[in-house]
């Protein structure tokens, strides 16, 4: 059977003509209608610096899919900044572009009757989206992570955006004036690339890798270093390869698979948005994957990366000490991994690292020693009790007291807390609960860094538990917990919280509990009523009509 089937369906016949035709108009000549066609899926724009850098790699990848006697289509899709975004309306739009790119690419790749897909991204929403189409059309392809950003320097110190964030709060506890926050905003970002600690789009790239979707070395790769640009061109190779030999997504992206993902998440201190991301890959490649199943994967994996947000280095260092491959050696030495599982290039994952080292290096403190870990178990924890009977999610690295009982706070939105969080409203020993944020109440679940960020700055993190139905970004730590679900908008037990109820935190029991009656639970509920939709029409209309629980990955089919 021809490698190139689904595209001579198109190209091939006398009825064909009008199609080879269009295809002359763009550059294939006699010999080019028997080659595979391959998209090139370029999420490069200049909204924000993690995709600055895109299109040069999707120029390379292009250029190494002719080489390799392929005919490669680029067409564009789609990204916003949930950085620029943060603490607007604007937000409410990230995840739900997580939704428009897997539509775009999987509509121009079936319209097309591609053969394959390189899908070049770098920001926290291309890049799941990216693979939930990936995973939905099930034809031969690889993901190309744009890269990391360096880190910004000032008084000695490594930036990132989340740097950024927490000196908004500092500012507004008078711990630094006016042109200390200047100095780091002009500091923090100092080129192309996506953030750069071990928050969302670092923690997909890496998952990725581990998952056998992209090359080894290539999620840790600095966006503006040669060798990412070498990478692109080798991805495309590799696509080609698979192309010849029929290896679909579906064949990598198992339920093995996934638990190697999640087991790197966990060992590198990744972001809690991969909880909700990794559930809709798993619906959309029809793997049978739970919330139980993180809980599961955590239990027995440690944290043996020291990496932002909650520890030291960014992940520029974790590249130069070994990156992914030594921290799944070390997985797999340790019975952690499926090596059998296959990668993209044909080979099993215990094959792709059968030279790697099975010890970190000595002279460098990033990949920590087996025996040494920062946490003898995973950091992203799923909660229950009758405050989130579907489950949560919290990241329990890097905090000093696992267990908070306190009064609630309760604001229904995040502008409202913010705004008391600034005012210096919130004492130690309160858990701030900002609801109608989810899915379908927000809608799009927005991330809260401005708020957390500020707890954090103005030295309230480690004293004061946030609960939300919306997300955080993976620049988040402290006590915090979200995800929580059901939702307020769907009448979950968030929405029944009235200001100074007893909440409890305990991520040791994994419990988050309302310390209030039954009854006066039925009570409240029974006066519940459901507060009208947001928007009426146009893209956050229909995305609330169709998103399920985050428990179930917040997936919209």
């Amino acid at each position: 059977m021809p490698d190139n089937k689904r595209s001579q369906a198109i190209t091939q016949g006398v009825q064909h003509a009008p199609s080879r035709a269009m295809l002359r108009a763009v550059g294939f000549s006699d010999g080019d209608f028997d080659k595979p066609i391959v998209g090139v899926a370029n999420g490069y724009s200049t909204i924000t610096p993690c995709n600055k850098g895109l299109n040069d790699l999707s120029t390379k990848a292009e250029a190494a899919l002719r080489k390799a006697g392929a005919m490669p289509q680029m067409f564009g899709t789609i990204t916003v900044s949930d950085g620029i975004s943060m603490g607007t309306e604007g937000m409410k739009y990230s995840l739900v572009s997580r939704e428009v790119i897997a539509d775009s690419i999987e509509t121009c790749v079936q319209a097309e009757s591609m053969d394959g897909v390189i899908a070049i991204g770098g920001c926290d929403k291309n890049m799941p989206g990216a693979m939930i189409a990936i995973a939905r059309m099930n034809v031969p392809a690889i993901f190309v992570y744009g890269g990391t950003i360096k880190p910004g320097h000032y008084k000695n110190q490594d930036l990132t955006i989340v740097s950024v964030f927490e000196a908004v709060g500092q500012h507004s506890a008078h711990k630094i004036d006016d042109q200390e926050l200047l100095q780091i905003e002009r500091h923090a970002c100092p080129g192309a690339g996506s953030c750069g600690g071990m928050f969302t789009a670092n923690t997909m790239s890496s998952a990725f890798e581990a998952m056998g979707m992209s090359l080894p070395y290539s999620s840790t790769m600095s966006a503006e270093d040669t060798e990412k640009l070498i990478s692109a061109g080798e991805s495309a190779e590799v696509l080609v390869n698979a192309i010849k030999k029929q290896i679909l997504p579906r064949d990598i992206i198992t339920r093995q698979s996934i638990e190697n993902a999640v087991a790197v998440i966990m060992a590198v201190g990744g972001s809690t948005n991969a909880i909700l991301h990794f559930l809709a890959i798993a619906h959309a490649a029809d793997v049978e994957w739970t919330i139980d199943d993180f809980e599961r994967v955590r239990a027995k994996v440690p944290v043996i990366c020291d990496l932002k947000p909650s520890g030291r280095y960014v992940t520029a260092d974790l590249h130069q000490a070994g990156g992914i491959p030594q921290v799944m050696k070390m997985l797999l030495l340790h019975g952690l991994l499926h090596g059998d599982c296959i990668t993209i290039s044909g080979q099993t994952v215990a094959e792709v690292l059968q030279d790697i080292p099975d010890n970190p290096r000595a002279d460098q403190q990033i990949i920590r020693q087996w025996n040494n870990p920062l946490y003898t178990q995973g950091h992203l924890a799923i909660l229950k009790g009758n405050l989130s009977t579907e489950g949560c999610v919290a990241k329990i690295s890097g905090i000093k007291n696992p267990k908070i009982t306190g009064p609630a706070r309760v604001f229904e939105s995040e502008e409202t807390c913010m705004a008391a969080i600034l005012a210096r409203k919130i004492q130690p020993g309160d858990v701030v609960v900002i609801r109608y944020e989810g899915p379908k109440g927000g809608p799009g679940m927005r991330e809260m860094l401005s708020p957390t960020s500020a707890l954090i700055g103005e030295g309230l993190g480690d004293s004061v538990g946030l609960i939300t139905d919306g997300r955080f970004s993976g620049g988040t730590y402290g006590m915090v917990v979200g995800h929580v679900a059901p939702e307020a908008y769907v009448g979950g037990t968030i929405a029944l919280v009235q200001e100074g109820d007893s909440i409890t935190i305990d991520a040791e029991q994994r419990l988050l509990q309302l310390n209030v009656s039954d009854d006066e639970l039925a009570k409240r509920r029974a006066a519940w009523q459901a507060p009208q939709p947001r928007y009426a029409r146009g893209v956050l209309a229909k995305y609330a009509k169709l998103v399920s629980s985050a428990s179930k990955g917040a997936i919209t089919d």
